[in-house]
């Protein structure tokens, strides 16, 4: 969830009060001094929310307000008024303002009007995301989760191989959905209609190799763990394929079939026509970002399977979530997800002895060792990646004791 704000008002003195009070709740904030300022942030894709003071010189709180109505009618504007400025306030909530503060306001009662706002901005924009999905029919948006760039790579490769014509390689660690991933490739491509058939490449005859071919006629056959293929089925294997087949290849690994060639394990004529067409499923490690979002989706799933009421995904549950290192990827998080539907999620729960503030720094500093990571220690490229600025990014890093060089290969 985007915790940003964009902060607008003309008064320096109580901008820069207002933000620092947002900051130490870590709360994002854009400031500006008027609305001319604020108003090329103010698009309908913005995934945070809007604090201005009501009286401004020039375009005040309510042409603010009007315009952002425009932009966006779920973008929430929330008011900051004075003393005599209520009847005003009440008419700008009749207009569609999500609420409004008196000045003075207590930090508290700013931060609780700002956590709700966040977290319904969040909701709206999950829900178009969820429609757009429904209504583009695109398998691999629909069932490949994750908002992180990494996920967005996947699909784009995803995409890719499926309208080929190639066989194709998917690899990724131990529970990343190797299977799942492959049957999205087979769903995306012109053969999607016709049979998607699985087998499991350890122990596979020859025989059995070619009557799997020949029931998958023009659709798609899946062999699981490839490099377990035995060597005669191999070669079988390699001459269906010479022979043009009218069955499409997809093979899955969880292993480094480049140093199987090289140990004269695996037969290299079938790895080069395999390697051709590659989608490489990142682990969880790599993009920790997605957890929230996989997370929610499991805990849905298993609501549903079980016929139980899917339980509250607090902060403090995600924050013991993120503090992990799930070397188990996907399966692991759903298994996880499962037991806290079921109430039995002793795993999920966060170390008791932090407090909030203390788990969501975790989040945090493994959010900036993942950037920093897929940056390969560039923190200007990390930086950007996490939408922060420079000075902000190496100020975090200072923070938690993170230094760049240390991701650099």
């Amino acid at each position: 969830m985007s915790r940003t704000v964009l902060l607008v008002d003309d008064d320096a003195p109580v901008r820069e009060a207002l933000g620092q009070t947002l900051e130490l709740a870590d709360v994002d904030v854009i400031a500006a001094g008027s609305f001319v300022a604020a108003k090329d942030r103010i698009v309908a894709g913005f995934d945070g929310v809007i604090l201005s003071d009501m009286r401004m010189p020039g375009r005040d709180g309510f042409h603010l307000l009007h315009y952002a109505r425009e932009q966006d009618p779920d973008l929430p504007v929330i008011l900051l008024t004075g003393e005599g400025d209520i009847p005003m306030a009440v008419r700008a909530m009749e207009a569609g303002a999500f609420d409004f503060l008196e000045k003075p306001c207590a930090p508290s009662a700013l931060l609780a009007v700002i956590e709700r706002a966040l977290k319904t901005r969040a909701l709206v924009l999950e829900n178009r995301r969820l429609l757009h999905i429904v209504e583009s029919g695109d398998p691999a948006a629909r069932l490949i989760f994750g908002t992180s760039d990494l996920s967005n790579v996947t699909r784009a490769k995803v995409r890719r191989a499926a309208m080929s014509e190639a066989e194709v390689l998917v690899t990724g660690p131990y529970g990343s959905g190797i299977s799942k991933v492959s049957e999205v490739v087979h769903m995306c491509s012109p053969r999607a209609k016709e049979p998607f058939v699985k087998r499991a490449a350890e122990g596979l005859g020859a025989q059995e190799l070619t009557e799997a071919l020949q029931m998958t006629g023009r659709g798609s056959l899946f062999l699981d763990e490839v490099t377990q293929l035995p060597a005669q089925t191999q070669l079988t294997l390699i001459e269906a394929l010479e022979g043009a087949p009218k069955a499409r290849l997809i093979a899955g690994s969880t292993r480094d079939l480049q140093a199987l060639v090289g140990e004269g394990r695996f037969h290299a004529d079938l790895y080069y026509r395999l390697e051709v067409m590659t989608v490489r499923i990142p682990s969880l490690a790599e993009r920790p970002e997605d957890i929230p979002t996989l997370f929610r989706r499991y805990v849905g799933q298993a609501a549903e399977q079980s016929g139980l009421n899917a339980p509250e995904v607090t902060p403090q549950v995600i924050a013991g979530l993120m503090a992990r290192d799930w070397p188990g990827n996907a399966r692991a998080l759903m298994s996880a997800a499962m037991r806290f539907v079921m109430g039995v999620a002793d795993d999920v729960a966060p170390d008791a002895g932090l407090g909030l503030a203390e788990q969501m720094a975790q989040v945090e500093r493994s959010l900036l060792q993942a950037a920093l990571r897929r940056a390969g220690g560039q923190a200007t490229a990390a930086a950007e990646a996490l939408k922060l600025p420079r000075k902000t990014f190496y100020d975090k890093l200072t923070r938690y004791g993170i230094r760049a060089e240390d991701f650099r290969s």
